[in-house]
Parts: C-alpha cells; structure tokens; sequence
C-alpha cells in the first residue's frame, strides 16, 4: 500500500492542461506596478501555450499579481504588449496567464505554436 494515498491521483491532474504547452525562447519584457511607479524586469520565455506563458525572471513575484509582457513571436517584427495575472511559481520559474488578448492575437498565437515542440 503506498505511503501517500491519492499521490498518483494528484500528479495525473496536474499534469491534465486546459491546452498543451509548448517549448518556447524569446525575450520578454515584464512591468510591474510596485511602489508608486512602474518597474520593468528582464525576462525569458521557457514555454507558451494558448492561454499562457511560462517565463524565468530573477526577481521575487507574488502570485496574483497582474503585470504586462511585452514581446515578439517567431520572426514577427510586431511587439505584443498583454496583460497577464501571475499564476504559479516554481523559483525563478514563473506561469502567467493571458488576461487580454484579441481574437486575432489568439488566432496567430495558435498558428505559432503549430510549429513549436511539445513541452509537456
């Protein structure tokens, strides 16, 4: 009998996506509102899915907080500038989720990540 009942039960949800997420590099800009003015940090994307991305940033975030990313996909010269809630943390390893997207921004980001390799 194993040690931790429901483990496996808890790993296989957890792993179960509402969409795939996909292996991504590219820079991404992040600006927070902190202290009365606006801070920008230095960021790179790790992987991205449809209502997503996962970006490494070397500073301390808190969950929940709502920041703008701005950045570029694939050889587009176009700069997305979107909304997005921050949503998990694993170390310097942060997930937030899209809050803003147009419905042309979903469509291209669905056509990018066709050509992209499975991350998960």
């Amino acid at each position: 009998m194993s040690a931790q009942p429901g483990k496996a039960t808890a790993d296989t949800e957890r792993r179960r996506r509402r969409y795939p997420r996909h292996r991504s590099s590219f820079q991404v800009v992040v600006t927070l509102f902190s202290g009365g003015a606006y801070q920008n940090l230095n960021a790179h994307c790790k992987d991205l899915s449809e209502a997503g991305i996962g970006i490494l940033v070397a500073e301390e975030l808190t969950c929940g907080e709502v920041a703008s990313l701005k950045f570029t996909l694939g050889e587009s010269l176009q700069t997305w500038d979107v909304r997005a809630v921050l949503r998990h943390r694993r170390g310097y390893h942060y997930g937030f989720e899209f809050l803003s997207l147009t419905s042309q921004q979903i469509q291209i980001l669905k056509q990018h990540l066709r050509g992209l390799e499975r991350a998960d």
